[in-house]
């Protein structure tokens, strides 16, 4: 039985059962014809297979990261980059009250140390802008102020935590930095910009998990 095609097979499963071992387990009811289990897997078998505790979950929720990544790359040729990034929010959108345990999971230590690990949040946002950029044809890439993975970066994050707050005014609020880029350029360094909004992103996650 392979791991990497039940955890494809799991991360739809998240709309309904979290990112939880549970829907790991269940993975193997969603098989096709006769392959299908009758019963879900137990949680020793989720733990041969993806790992013990929250390894598992972890395992899972990047998965599903990797699956919002496919999202974006499957918008229609000559999107821009304000289309395809407003599609990887839409991704969110059946999981968004489930994102901050998710984010907060992947941010917490392994170790038992109670400081919260920014790495993965801060990979997570780069690498959509990287994609956003590798995923259009936008002609105003020929700007310096779009191209820049961190600008974008710092618009993505920006609009996922608006998103997280007010989730029927994220797509407006994405447009207005978008809109409003060359007046942010002039007024504000990109890097501190993002710093803001990710340090600002860390603890909120970290007031969701309860860890401070």
């Amino acid at each position: 039985m392979s791991s990497a095609r039940l955890l494809k097979l799991a991360v739809p499963l998240v709309n309904t059962h979290g990112f939880t071992r549970e829907a790991l387990a269940r993975s193997v009811l969603t098989l096709p014809g006769k392959e299908a289990h009758a019963e879900p897997l137990s949680d020793t078998a989720v733990s041969a297979l993806f790992g013990k505790g929250d390894i598992a979950r972890r395992t899972l929720i990047r998965a599903w990261l990797d699956s919002g990544i496919r999202h974006m790359q499957s918008s229609p040729p000559g999107a821009t980059l304000k289309q395809v990034l407003r599609a990887r929010l839409e991704f969110n959108e059946p999981v968004l009250h489930l994102l901050p345990e998710a984010f907060a999971t992947l941010a917490s230590p392994t170790n038992g140390i109670t400081l919260l690990d920014p790495r993965p949040a801060l990979h997570h946002v780069v690498r959509i802008a990287d994609e956003a950029c590798n995923a259009t044809t936008d002609a105003s890439l020929q700007l310096a102020w779009y191209a820049s993975r961190g600008s974008l970066a710092a618009i993505y994050t920006a609009s996922e935590l608006h998103q997280l707050t007010s989730p029927t005014t994220a797509y407006d609020f994405m447009d207005s930095l978008f809109d409003g880029s060359s007046s942010l350029k002039s007024s504000l360094d990109e890097v501190s910009l993002f710093s803001s909004y990710f340090v600002k992103s860390c603890k909120g996650i970290a007031r969701s998990s309860g860890v401070f």
